[in-house]
């Protein structure tokens, strides 16, 4: 019976903090995007989270840190503990056979990620070069692109179907140069693109790049 009950206190211990933290990250986000990365303190964060600013540096460290919390929630669209490579979209781009079809389902998934992730990662990226200590967290977005897209583009190839000659390296380059928020930014926040006409043009660029013509 003891156990049963222990076990039940941490469940509920662990629910109760993974609560606590979505709240923090869900107010950064907000204080983030409403007020700027710098004007946005801890002290703010942790008020409209109704926490203390001490737990927020003892669960994330840094307010840098923080902001890649955020980058991470939008990214996935939830917080739940899995990565974006092993969700049910990327698992059906893999499980579909015609590599254009992949690659298309591919960038509609990435479309809505942009969507999701643009004002966090506009603001890492610009808000680095006022506060350096977003500088490691750009650098390690980066990396976990590159790793997704080295992934991506290996899985594309083994398919033996993109056009003849191309390697890893250009497959993992294209696929990673399309996944920088650039382009979401110019064409749908700053031309006016609706989202589907952005990610058919993903598709269609990225097709054009690795396919056979």
């Amino acid at each position: 019976m003891t156990e049963v009950k222990r076990s039940y206190d941490a469940s509920g211990r662990r629910a109760q903090a993974r609560a606590r933290r979505l709240a923090v990250v869900l107010a950064a986000r907000d204080l983030f995007e409403r007020d700027g990365y710098r004007p946005a303190t801890i002290a703010a964060i942790a008020a409209q989270a109704g926490v203390s600013a001490e737990s927020i540096y003892k669960g994330f460290g840094t307010k840098a840190a923080l902001a890649k919390a955020v980058f991470d929630l939008a990214l996935a669209g939830d917080d739940e503990p899995v990565p974006v490579a092993e969700r049910p979209s990327m698992q059906a781009v893999r499980d579909e056979p015609d590599v254009r079809r992949k690659i298309a389902m591919f960038a509609a998934g990435l479309a809505q990620r942009q969507a999701r992730s643009a004002p966090v990662q506009i603001l890492i990226r610009d808000g680095r070069h006022v506060d350096d200590s977003l500088d490691p967290i750009w650098d390690k977005m980066h990396d976990e692109g590159l790793t997704g897209m080295t992934a991506l583009g290996r899985h594309l190839l083994e398919t033996g179907q993109l056009r003849d000659g191309i390697d890893l390296s250009e497959v993992r380059d294209v696929l990673w140069n399309y996944l920088a928020i650039d382009h979401y930014e110019r064409l749908v926040l700053s031309q006016g693109w609706s989202l589907e006409r952005y990610a058919r043009w993903l598709g269609e660029a990225i097709t054009s790049a690795l396919c056979p013509s």
